[in-house]
């Protein structure tokens, strides 16, 4: 599976600095290398690059930048690079496009800096502009490298695509096939109509000068080759980040791709994991509490360790039995947020189950149902919810019939167990109550042959009836 993250950038500006991060004496090396980081650049040479930026054409500007981004990578290890090109192969002629025009001119590798440097004086920028088969290809240059690593396209451009193909809809199909897109996208000059364009592919940036794309260059360069950490701070009732042990995922914003899926640890040190992600997209995290717990737009500060932290205070409930062979054990109960009628959980009789601090019903599927109101649940707390053992009755008709088992109650009687057309009789596990039996034998042909019996069920007690 490729991992690929992509850095969509206008016309690039101004020199990188990156720094290595220094071994003491007191760390000594450690003797398994890490994967690589590979930075793809692919480059746009469409004829609009021959535009005058200020005082100069975009195109001279923009070799000359990258260059410089070339030597300062020099400094970095364990870095690969390449370069992939559009639009250099075939002259524009108005009215006439050549998509294919894209070409991986370096293959992806160490120490390919010079080279890259010596092509990009060859090139011509004299034709159109292939975004979207150019990202596509551009995947499939990384499945050349060999072993895992760190993918990174950074796509410099002017322009938006020019061959009526959709870079959102290959950003899906490359997630579809398990190649991650994570771009930042700048614009030079793009009329504001057009920036829709790229939020499906990653966030936007617009720039109008030289300065400001020294400035994000720099930022999305260094994002590219250095790790960005963070802890997710699960906050317990107090404000403090003591909460742990509970599944979460990271997806995307702008993609909906899921960028992390994890269940929340503590460290030696006994606080929350220290994790790596990418900070170009805004997040969208969800805790899956039981009712879970969402926050949107989480932005990461590159190069730093952020804290994201999230309120998820959360107790228990217990649905213990009193009774080692209780009839209740592993009957469902259906646990809903009071109030909330779009969310339910399943919990067995018998177990206890963890819920986030609130107010919850419960549904019990005995017979009749049961329910328990208004259970409300402290920041650490265990809260015990018990019902009646259910009593037995013994039923015994001799032959098949219809009718049924009724909960008497005033002036009302509600069916629980109806009698079909077969032969009901059996045993019933029925909660304490007050309860009727009403039965017509099936060859019987008059309503007057109805069979009535009441009778009462208590706690763990048995009731025989014979009709």
């Amino acid at each position: 599976m490729i991992r690929t993250t992509v850095i969509c950038i206008g016309l690039l500006s101004g020199l990188l600095c990156a720094c290595s991060i220094p071994v003491t004496a007191q760390q000594p090396r450690a003797t398994a290398k890490e994967p690589p980081t590979r930075i793809l650049f692919v480059f746009d040479a469409s004829n609009s690059m021959n535009a005058f930026w200020g005082q100069r054409r975009k195109w001279d500007v923009a070799r000359e930048l990258l260059s410089a981004s070339l030597d300062s990578l020099y400094r970095e290890e364990n870095i690969e690079l390449g370069l992939r090109v559009y639009g250099h192969g075939t002259k524009h002629v108005p009215g006439k496009q050549d998509c294919d025009d894209t070409e991986l001119i370096v293959p992806i590798g160490s120490g390919r800096n010079l080279i890259i440097q010596q092509e990009l004086k060859k090139l011509r920028a004299q034709g159109t502009t292939p975004i979207a088969r150019s990202l596509l290809q551009a995947a499939d240059d990384f499945a050349r490298c060999e072993g895992p690593g760190r993918n990174v396209i950074l796509l410099i451009t002017d322009g938006i695509e020019a061959c009526d193909e959709d870079p959102c809809a290959v950003s899906r199909a490359l997630q579809e096939q398990g190649v991650t897109i994570r771009p930042f996208i700048i614009g030079i000059g793009l009329e504001e109509k057009y920036t829709d364009t790229f939020q499906c592919v990653g966030r936007y940036f617009d720039a109008s000068d030289p300065e400001v794309f020294e400035d994000v260059l720099g930022i999305v360069i260094d994002q590219a080759v250095h790790n960005t950490t963070f802890q997710l701070d699960l906050l317990d009732g107090e404000g403090n980040p003591t909460v742990t042990n509970l599944p979460f995922d990271m997806v995307e914003q702008s993609t909906q791709h899921v960028a992390m899926e994890k269940v929340h640890t503590m460290n030696g040190a006994g606080v929350p994991d220290t994790l790596i992600l990418n900070p170009a997209p805004l997040y969208d995290v969800t805790v899956h509490t039981l009712p879970p717990v969402r926050k949107e737009g989480v932005e990461l500060t590159p190069n730093e360790h952020n804290h994201v932290p999230i309120a998820t205070p959360t107790g228990f409930i217990d649905l213990g039995l009193d009774r080692p062979y209780s009839a209740l054990r592993n009957v469902p109960a259906r646990v809903m947020r009071s109030g909330d009628c779009g969310w339910s959980h399943r919990q067995d009789v018998g177990t206890v189950e963890r819920y986030l601090a609130g107010t919850y019903d419960l549904e019990f599927a005995t017979t009749p149902i049961v329910r328990v109101e208004g259970i409300t649940i402290g920041d650490k707390e265990v809260v015990p919810v018990t019902i009646p053992e259910p009593g037995l009755l013994t039923l015994n008709t001799g032959t098949a019939g219809f009718g049924g088992i009724f909960e008497v109650g005033r002036g009302e009687r509600t069916l629980v167990i109806p009698f079909s057309g077969t032969n009901p009789s059996g045993q019933y596990h029925l909660q304490p109550g007050k309860y009727m039996v009403m039965f017509r034998a099936k060859r019987a042909v008059q309503s007057d042959l109805t069979l009535t019996k009441a009778f009462d069920i208590r706690p763990a007690g048995t009731h025989h009836i014979s009709l």
